[in-house]
């Protein structure tokens, strides 16, 4: 940078002299020195190249002076000659080199020419000994494959005499080494229908009956060890293990033999069940060996309900216990011997056509636990069965008769929950329940019958009698029971229909005949006692809506009787009967109430007589009413009747009023045009339909 500055201010200095010396324009233009300095101080320092330059200048550590500046461009050009040299040289070298590589390579193409005649000559040497050597390596795959495929064959469709003894030899154990190999069998058995498809089927028949040979005699062991192990189950607790339940499960695949086991546990179960409900009854066992912790049911048997509920309660924990047991089989494990009673029929078609005719459908694990369960408890029912008809033909109580068939019913609705609706212990109580329930008819129609004598007493105070009384405390007991049933809501009350027809309508038409043997107004009063003490009995059931619905309309029928009774009375006594009666006939028109004066009740002294026994009347009519009713046990009905009965005297009282006003005027009216002396007949029977209201409210 040095160097720039000082060459710079130089060429300043020359070129000023220059410029200030006289000279003319064309002098200046032809001076190179003036055109060196317009070159310089034109060019630009921003151009790169310029800048490298003087950084490379610097570098070097060149000062600016005249003599450097002379031998710049000679030093530039001497290094330049200096490395194109070396160039020169190092190309020599490179060019040495490649000539010994071509060499080199010459060498390496004459002897790959020579190997190629050698190996072209080895293989027509030994084209004919790859070949030969290719066909032995074909024969040899073949072979192996051949080889493979029999070892294959052997290993699927070939059981050794270790497996088919372990399969069919009683001395082996079923453990799951059998349930494997019979497994392995059945795989066999079905894969060999592959075999039956080629053009050779002597193979796949032969191995097919040996096969089938062998599984046969493996199903026969399985159901021999299936039997033994029955036998020595603890039937106390059939626990069914899981080598069991495995082993019915693979059973099922032959239907008849599966069947033959649950019949055999059946019927173990069920001697088993027995023995122990006779235990329970009795507190001993079979043998007679006495059993100090059980406490017999039979104490109780002077407690007829007790002792029924017991027993029930026993089968029915029975029922429950036994359920649970093989709820495991038959439930979360239906599935699999549904399938395999469906391959059972398929390898039993003799068993399959008889099922088909008889209408049978696929397995159900549920309805097959519910059969088995049943069958178990079928000592049970018949035991059951004795002693429950026993009691009930024992009993001559007609509530106990019905309680009885009740808890029948409770118990009856349970097992049909438990057991489905066709179970033998089901039938066996429904039979109970209709036995107890005719028990229960018989005792009430042998009761109806003796109520003859208390029917022929006599009834003083018009009151329910003893017997209807009896009757009703005996039916809200029944109602009572009723009321705890299973009955649906929907059928309740007409599911009890029957039983009011046997326990409460002989008693209402016992009430009927003693009522008919009265005369108004005591049988009206005697038949509303009786359907009131009925009506507050049926009340707080919601079973007898439409029986209070009748006995309130019969209510109502008896008491329009007294309405009417009463009415008569209001005017008979009051001595209006007499006018209403004349008065009946006539109109309103002019001529028929001119004509009032002239009939005989209406004369002075008649009317007189009428007005002043309706006011000896009035002042005590409504306690003389309603003494009429005295033995009416709902003073609030004994209340509306004489209500009703006044409010229609009252109406006829007006009507008759009317017509004396009517009469009394046209009389005044011709009394004034023709001078006519007489007396009004409302001064003879002053008394107003007003007055009366009020002495009758």
């Amino acid at each position: 940078m040095s160097y720039l500055v000082t060459r710079k201010l130089s060429g300043l200095d020359d070129g000023t002299e220059s410029l200030t010396s006289p000279s003319s324009p064309q002098a200046v233009r032809s001076n190179p020195l003036a055109a060196k300095v317009t070159s310089v101080l034109s060019a630009s320092y921003v151009d790169t190249d310029i800048k490298d330059a003087l950084s490379l200048l610097d570098k070097r550590g060149i000062k600016n002076s005249a003599q450097t500046r002379r031998q710049l461009r000679l030093d530039a050009q001497k290094e330049v000659i200096d490395s194109n040299g070396d160039i020169i040289r190092q190309f020599g070298q490179v060019a040495e080199q490649l000539k010994r590589i071509g060499l080199t390579i010459a060498s390496l193409n004459q002897g790959c020419e020579e190997m190629k005649r050698h190996i072209s000559s080895a293989h027509q040497e030994t084209g004919p000994v790859l070949q030969e050597a290719f066909e032995l390596m074909n024969q040899k795959n073949q072979v192996e494959s051949k080889q493979q495929l029999l070892k294959a064959f052997n290993a699927h469709f070939v059981m050794s005499e270790d497996d088919i003894a372990s399969l069919t030899s009683t001395a082996e154990p079923v453990d799951d080494k059998f349930f494997s190999i019979l497994g392995r069998a059945k795989k066999i058995q079905s894969d060999c229908e592959i075999l039956l498809g080629t053009e050779n089927q002597r193979l796949g028949l032969e191995i097919m009956e040996q096969t089938t040979k062998n599984v046969n005699n493996a199903f026969q062991k399985l159901y021999r060890w299936i039997q033994r192990e029955f036998k020595t189950l603890n039937l106390e607790n059939p626990q069914i293990s899981s080598s069991i339940r495995r082993a019915l499960r693979v059973l099922a695949e032959r239907p008849s033999l599966f069947q033959s086991c649950l019949d055999f546990f059946a019927e173990a179960r069920e001697h088993v069940l027995s023995d122990a409900f006779y235990t329970a009854l009795t507190g001993s066992s079979v043998t007679g060996e006495e059993d100090s912790s059980v406490k017999p049911i039979e104490l109780v048997a002077h407690d007829t309900l007790r002792y029924v509920g017991d027993m029930l309660a026993w089968t029915h924990s029975a029922t429950v216990s036994e359920r649970e047991a093989l709820e495991v089989l038959f439930i979360s494990e239906g599935d699999e011997i549904a399938k395999g009673i469906q391959a059972g029929r398929e390898n039993e078609p003799w068993n399959r056509i008889a099922e088909d005719e008889d209408g049978a459908s696929d397995f159900d694990g549920l309805k097959a636990l519910n059969e088995l369960v049943d069958r178990d408890v079928a000592g049970v029912a018949r035991v059951l069965r004795q002693r429950v008809a026993q009691v009930i033909q024992s009993h001559e109580e007609t509530i106990i008769a019905y309680k009885i068939a009740n808890l029948l019913n409770f118990y009856r609705v349970t097992f049909s929950k438990l057991l489905g609706d066709d179970s033998v212990l089901l039938e066996s109580l429904t039979n109970l329940e209709e036995s107890a329930l005719r028990q229960f008819r018989i005792l009430m129609r042998d009761q109806v019958a003796g109520l003859q004598t208390d029917i022929q007493a006599s009834v003083t105070d018009l009151g329910p009698p003893d017997f209807l009384q009896d009757g009703l405390k005996q039916l809200t007991s029944i109602m009572k029971t009723y009321e705890t049933s299973f009955t649906p809501e929907d059928s309740r009350e007409k599911v009890f229909q029957p039983i009011l027809a046997e326990a409460f309508d002989p008693f209402m038409k016992a009430t009927q005949g003693i009522s008919e043997d009265f005369e108004i107004p005591e049988s009206a009063i005697f038949a509303i006692n009786c359907l009131l003490a009925a009506r507050s009995t049926l009340a707080p059931f919601d079973f007898t809506t439409e029986r209070l619905t009748k006995i309130q309309e019969m209510i109502e029928e008896y008491a329009t009787k007294l309405i009417e009774h009463q009415y008569t009375f209001f005017r008979n006594n009051s001595a209006l009967q007499p006018l209403i009666q004349a008065l009946a006939p006539l109109s309103d028109s002019r001529e028929d109430l001119r004509s009032i004066r002239k009939l005989v009740t209406f004369q002075p002294d008649a009317l007189t007589q009428a007005s002043q026994t309706l006011d000896d009347f009035l002042p005590s009519a409504l306690m003389d009413a309603m003494e009429n009713l005295k033995h009416l046990q709902s003073s609030k009905l004994t209340r509306e009747i004489t209500e009703d009965a006044a409010e229609r005297f009252c109406d006829d009282f007006e009507q008759v009023e009317e017509k004396l006003i009517a009469s009394d005027e046209i009389w005044e009216q011709e009394a004034e045009a023709e001078a006519h002396e007489g007396v009004l007949l409302r001064d003879l029977f002053p008394r107003t339909g007003g007055e009366i209201r009020v002495l009758l409210s």
